[in-house]
């Protein structure tokens, strides 16, 4: 015998917020997939390739368990089945648990992740960029200057004691001196758009210490990132706390139905 009454009501909206978790899974999935498979994804410049994949590799498991529970909780809706739903209730709960965790580390660490993504971005600029062994960080650089209008880690000086400019840097005391008064060169990526024929080449050639071109971007990526996530915070806070009501719902909705079906199976 079917459920009857509320928890009737509660089944459909069961099944109409696990097909949410089964998209939002099944998206998750699909961009960690493409995150791995692509090397010029402007976030691997944030950090070293084994942290990324990590990252990536652990947002990937949360897309599997995330689409794995939305399949648990519409097969056991359906079948009304107190396994399927305590199933979906663990998987639900675990996912829950390591999104808090990783939010609430992610806020006492905040300090320190802005430094090791400064430092990471910086070393790319440094030490990665033009060189023919790194020709994806490359091309992934040459995407992160153009989409977010900026130049360099912290601002276009950062090419001046870089590898693009041929400079070695096995001797940091040496690059500072060898550094002033000499021209560098920047990548045609820091140009602005929209400029006239050989607007940009003459502008990509800067004296140490001197003025900056207007032709070019005065901002630094590092910056650029930090002040987008600032001014979007809003968004993502409220997006990340919805999500986290829905999945409190849907547990409560899962013991809810657990605790019907097993009610209904004594009566029987």
């Amino acid at each position: 015998m079917g459920l009857k009454g509320c928890c009737s009501c509660v089944k459909y909206l069961m099944v109409l917020i696990n097909i949410l978790f089964w998209l939002i899974g099944l998206s998750v999935v699909i961009t960690s997939v493409w995150m791995l498979t692509d090397p010029t994804f402007m976030l691997s410049m944030t950090q070293s390739y084994n942290h990324y994949h990590i990252a990536l590799y652990v947002f990937l498991g949360i897309g599997i368990l995330i689409t794995l529970g939305a399949f648990f909780g519409c097969w056991g809706v359906c079948r009304e089945s107190q396994c399927l739903l305590v199933s979906f209730f663990c998987v639900i709960l675990i996912v829950m648990v390591a999104q808090i965790a990783a939010g609430a580390w992610a806020f006492h660490n905040r300090d320190k992740l802005d430094d090791i993504v400064r430092a990471a971005v910086k070393s790319s600029v440094q030490e990665e960029y033009g060189q023919s062994t790194m020709s994806s960080r490359t091309v992934t650089f040459d995407t992160l200057q153009k989409n977010l209008k900026c130049c360099g880690a912290d601002g276009p000086g950062d090419w001046a004691t870089s590898r693009f400019n041929n400079v070695d840097r096995t001797n940091i005391v040496e690059i500072a001196v060898s550094s002033m008064n000499v021209f560098y060169n920047i990548p045609e990526s820091c140009c602005k758009e929209d400029l006239k024929d050989n607007e940009c080449e003459l502008s990509r050639r800067l004296k140490f210490g001197g003025p900056l071109n207007t032709a070019i971007y005065q901002q630094g990526c590092v910056d650029k990132m930090i002040e987008i996530i600032y001014e979007n915070w809003v968004s993502i806070f409220a997006i990340t706390i919805a999500v986290i009501l829905l999945e409190l719902v849907s547990l409560t909705f899962a013991l809810s139905l657990c605790c019907a079906v097993r009610n209904q199976h004594y009566k029987a």
